[in-house]
C-alpha cells in the first residue's frame, strides 16, 4: 500500500468568526475543529501529518501536537501554505492529502476514496475532491472532459456564464501524487489579482504537462468549512445528528433525539435510554441498562450497568458512578466514587467523596470538601444512612452501617453501626406566636 502523508493547512486568523482566538480552535461537541481532523486522518496511519500554521499560533501548535507543524511566514494563499510544508516531507514519495483544518466533518471513507483514485496509475497527479450543492453560489468549478478527467478549477470570479452553470463544485481538499508535488508547486505563479499563489493552479499545469487529474465527489453535510459562528453552529448540528444516529444504531434509546447533544468521545452501552435535554460533556462512559433522566449535564463521568440517574442531575468530572447506583433530581456529584447501589436521591452535593455500597444520603446532604484554601475528603462507609439536611465536614469518615440524624453537622468520624446525633435543645414558648402577632399589628396602627 502506499504511504500516506496528510497536511493540513491552518493558519487562516478566522477573521470572520470574531474572536481572538483562531479559527481551527474553535470547538464542536468538545473537540477543536482542527483536532476532529486530526482524529480522523489518524485511521489512516499518515507517516507524516503536517499542520501548517501561521507566526505566533502556538496555541495551535499544542493542540495538533505530537503532530509536525511548518509556518506560513505570510498570507499568500493555498500554494504557499502547501510550499511551507513541503520542507517537512522532504523524501517522501507517497500520496499527500491537503486538507483544510475548518472542514472538521470530512469522513475516513470519502478519503478512502481518494486516496484508492489516486492510486490506480502513476501517472494521476492530482484527485480533487468535489461536492454538488443544492445551491452552487460561488464556489469554484471543477471544469471536466467528456471523459470525466479535470481539466481546470475556476474560481467563480473567473467564471464564464457557461462555467457557472456547471454544478460540480471545488470543495479544496485534494490527494497528489507525491512523486510529482514539488515541480507542481514550484510552478505556481502569483500573478492575479489577489497577488496570491492559488493551490487550483495545478490542475492546468498537471494537464499542460500530460498528467492525469481525477475528481472524486463527496457529501456537501461533510464538506461545510467553517468560516463563521453561524456555519459553526451548522457544523455542530449535523455532527450531532450523525453521532445521536451511531448511538441509536448501537442500541441506546433516545426518546427526544434532537434535545439531547453528545460530545465527540461520548460512549454509550446497550440498552441506555436517554430522556430530552440531557448534555454530555467530554469523557463521559455509560454502562449498559443505565437511565438518564432529562435536564441532566454530565461530564467526565464513569457510569456503571443499571445506574439511574436524574432528573436535573449534574455529576461533574472524575464522579465514578458504580452499577445500580441512584442519583436523583437536584443532586450535584464532584470527584467522588459511589459504590455499588448507592442513593443520592435528592438536593444533596457530593464532592471529593467515597461513598460506601447501598449507602443512603438524605435530601439536602452537604460535604464540606473546601475551606477556602484546601479540598478535604469525605468517607462514608457500606450501608450508612445520613439523614436529611447534614453538613459533613470533611475530612471525616462514616463508619459502615453508622446513621446520623437528619439536622446534624459531623465533624468528627463515626465509628461503625453508630447513631450519631448533633442538634441544639429544641425549646417552646406556650402562646408567644399569639403574643407576637398582637404587638406587630398593635405597631403598624
Amino acid at each position: 500500500m502506499t504511504a500516506i502523508a496528510t497536511v493540513i493547512l491552518a493558519a487562516g486568523a478566522g477573521s470572520r468568526m470574531k474572536s481572538s482566538k483562531p479559527k481551527v480552535l474553535h470547538e464542536i461537541a468538545g473537540r477543536a475543529m482542527v483536532s476532529h481532523l486530526l482524529g480522523t486522518v489518524a485511521d489512516l496511519a499518515p507517516e507524516k501529518s503536517i499542520v501548517v500554521v501561521a507566526p505566533n499560533m502556538d496555541d495551535v501548535r499544542r493542540e495538533v501536537s505530537p503532530a509536525e507543524t511548518a509556518v506560513q511566514e505570510e498570507a499568500l494563499g493555498t500554494g504557499h501554505a502547501v510550499a511551507a510544508a513541503l520542507p517537512n516531507l522532504a523524501g517522501f514519495s507517497g500520496d499527500i492529502l491537503i486538507l483544510y483544518g475548518d472542514t472538521p466533518l470530512i469522513t475516513r471513507q470519502t478519503l478512502d476514496k481518494m486516496i484508492a483514485a489516486r492510486g490506480e496509475d502513476d501517472k494521476t497527479a492530482v484527485v480533487v475532491l468535489g461536492f454538488v450543492p443544492d445551491d452552487p453560489a460561488e464556489y469554484g468549478r471543477l471544469v471536466t472532459s467528456g471523459d470525466g478527467e479535470l481539466q481546470a478549477i475556476v474560481e467563480f470570479a473567473d467564471a464564464s456564464t457557461e462555467i457557472r452553470a456547471v454544478n460540480l463544485c471545488n470543495s479544496g481538499v485534494m490527494a497528489i501524487n507525491g512523486a510529482y508535488i514539488k515541480d507542481l508547486i514550484g510552478a505556481l505563479d502569483n500573478k492575479n489579482s489577489k497577488g496570491e499563489f492559488y493551490l487550483t493552479d495545478i490542475i492546468e499545469i498537471a494537464v499542460a504537462q500530460n498528467l492525469n487529474c481525477k475528481v472524486v465527489v463527496g457529501d456537501e453535510e461533510e464538506l461545510l468549512g467553517v468560516n463563521n459562528r453561524m456555519q459553526l453552529a451548522q457544523a455542530e448540528k449535523i455532527a450531532q445528528t450523525l453521532w445521536r444516529q451511531r448511538a441509536m444504531m448501537a442500541g441506546a434509546t433516545l426518546i427526544d433525539p434532537d434535545s439531547v447533544f453528545l460530545c465527540h468521545d461520548t460512549s454509550l452501552g446497550q440498552d441506555v435510554v436517554i430522556e430530552p435535554n440531557v448534555f454530555f460533556g467530554p469523557a463521559v462512559t455509560v454502562g449498559n441498562n443505565v437511565r438518564i433522566k432529562a435536564n441532566s449535564h454530565i461530564e467526565g463521568t464513569t457510569l456503571g450497568d443499571g445506574a439511574q440517574i436524574g432528573p436535573f442531575a449534574r455529576l461533574r468530572p472524575g464522579a465514578k458512578i458504580a452499577e445500580d447506583v441512584k442519583i436523583g433530581n437536584f443532586v450535584e456529584v464532584k470527584k467522588s466514587t459511589l459504590e455499588k447501589g448507592a442513593k443520592v436521591s435528592h438536593l444533596s452535593y457530593i464532592g471529593d467523596a467515597r461513598v460506601g455500597a447501598d449507602a443512603n444520603i438524605g435530601a439536602g446532604t452537604i460535604t464540606c470538601n473546601y475551606d477556602g484554601y484546601d479540598k478535604f475528603k469525605t468517607d462514608i462507609g457500606a450501608g450508612a444512612f445520613i439523614g436529611s439536611n447534614t453538613s459533613l465536614v470533611a475530612p471525616v469518615k462514616i463508619g459502615e452501617g453508622a446513621i446520623v440524624g437528619a439536622g446534624s453537622t459531623v465533624t468528627r468520624s463515626v465509628e461503625a453501626n453508630a447513631l450519631m446525633v448533633e442538634r441544639a435543645d429544641e425549646t417552646q414558648k406556650s402562646g408567644w406566636a399569639n403574643r407576637f402577632r398582637k404587638l406587630k399589628t398593635k405597631l403598624k396602627k
